[in-house]
């Protein structure tokens, strides 16, 4: 499998232009399934995935223009005969997985059999934003207003061998500040990238690219900044 790991989605010429890399053809005509399911969690979710779908959010993703596009909800899957499903996943050029709660996007790949599918889909695209990217990670970290908990480490999926903090440094996300995350991520025992919204990390053949138009951050367990 491939990765365009993304903190925003295709927000500039030098995102879009790896995602092209890894399709291997034009998006007009590569097929692509979305996967809304990370944002029901949140206030508003309904709304938001619609929003995610028809491509008016403001993280670029469906409206790009694919051939074909169709919606793969998560929590519906273990409702279906899995050869259904599984036929037109392994049949699509390109997963968009949205943002949301990580913690919960987690359980449902899991409990939906998408997780069990994913390495086995050599050519596909996994183009993830935010939570959709976070979840890939061996280890995953998580921010929450429950000042209890304010960061839970959890199990990812362990897709690729890094972890990955996004929104490093937007005014809308005070929890993803330069120093924040530093303090985040050296309690998450893999490596960390701590990318913005101009910034995504590319996986293709076990070869890791950072393609940024913005800033990132590079942390290890042991090293601290890199």
């Amino acid at each position: 499998m491939k990765f365009l790991l993304t903190s925003a989605g295709i927000k500039n010429p030098s995102i879009h232009n790896a995602l092209l890399d890894l399709l291997g053809k034009p998006i007009a005509k590569a097929s692509a399934l979305c996967i809304p399911t990370a944002i029901y969690p949140f206030p508003g979710g309904p709304s938001m995935a619609y929003r995610f779908i028809s491509g008016t959010t403001a993280s670029p993703m469906c409206e790009l223009g694919w051939k074909s596009l169709g919606v793969l909800e998560l929590t519906a899957l273990p409702s279906i005969q899995e050869e259904v499903w599984m036929a037109t996943v392994r049949e699509t050029d390109a997963l968009l997985v949205f943002g949301g709660d990580v913690l919960y996007l987690c359980r449902w790949m899991r409990e939906s059999g998408l997780a069990n599918l994913l390495p086995s889909l050599r050519e596909t695209v996994y183009v993830g934003i935010s939570a959709g990217s976070m979840v890939t990670a061996p280890v995953f970290g998580e921010t929450y207003d429950d000042p209890n908990t304010p960061f839970v480490i959890e199990k990812g999926l362990g897709l690729v061998d890094f972890a990955l903090l996004p929104h490093l440094d937007h005014d809308d996300h005070p929890e993803s500040s330069a120093a924040k995350v530093a303090r985040m991520a050296a309690e998450v025992p893999a490596p960390t990238y701590g990318i913005d919204d101009e910034t995504a990390v590319k996986v293709a053949n076990g070869v890791v690219e950072v393609i940024s138009e913005g800033h990132w951050q590079l942390f290890t367990p042991s090293q601290g900044i890199a």
